[in-house]
């Protein structure tokens, strides 16, 4: 009867000890469970935030094309003429968006064509794309990047005809955003357009400056 007892007393101390582990293996569930069901729901919260992301990156990308497009289509359409027109194609590769840039233009009412801008009438269109672009990049940098606007030749290839355009381009430019043009040129109209204009001459290795006014040099 002894042992009997004895045995009965072991077997209730063992169900007791697997009962608290029972025990903790529920309140240990109970909390994996809940853990389970907020993270359920963190994942879907962040997937409904990648999606608007994603809405609002291609909102803004958009955006910015239509204002590029439009800035660039007006220098070359100021430049050339209103048969020419400027757009960026758009393709998603490999989780990157890769842009074409292109030029179309009717060639004085034929059928309308799209090529590079390399391709386009000389390196002269590219002169003024590149142009066009950099100011669109410059005018829509966040934060705002203040000061002047420093070109380094910026109508090289542009031909003769078409430099007075140019210089209405960069005058245009300059009223609208409100900033100095700083230009380094070669090209005799555009340097004759400027509000000051200097001559830089090389003379036994030394670089001479002089201001230039109604045609002379001072």
């Amino acid at each position: 009867m002894d042992e009997l007892e004895t045995a009965l007393e072991r077997l209730k101390t063992r169900h007791n000890m697997r009962k608290g582990v029972f025990q903790q293996l529920e309140a240990r569930k109970s909390e994996l469970e809940k853990k389970l069901t907020e993270l359920q729901e963190r994942r879907e919260l962040l997937d409904k935030m990648k999606v608007l992301l994603l809405e609002a990156s291609a909102y803004a990308r958009e955006q910015a094309r239509q204002q590029v497009e439009g800035m660039v289509t007006n220098a070359l359409q100021m430049v050339f003429g209103p048969d020419m027109e400027f757009h960026i194609k758009m393709e998603e590769s490999h989780g990157r968006v890769e842009a074409e840039y292109l030029v179309s233009s009717s060639y004085e009412g034929s059928e309308r064509i799209e090529n590079r801008p390399q391709d386009a009438r000389g390196g002269g269109v590219v002169d003024v794309v590149c142009l066009a672009l950099r100011l669109a990049l410059l005018e829509a940098s966040r934060p705002a990047i203040q000061g002047p606007v420093i070109l380094d030749e910026p109508a090289k290839h542009v031909s003769d005809e078409y430099s007075p355009s140019v210089v209405e381009f960069l005058k245009g430019v300059s009223r609208s955003f409100d900033r100095q043009v700083i230009m380094v040129t070669h090209n005799t109209q555009l340097a004759e357009a400027g509000d000051a204009s200097f001559l830089v001459e090389l003379k036994d290795g030394k670089s001479h400056v002089r201001q230039k006014r109604d045609g002379g040099v001072i």
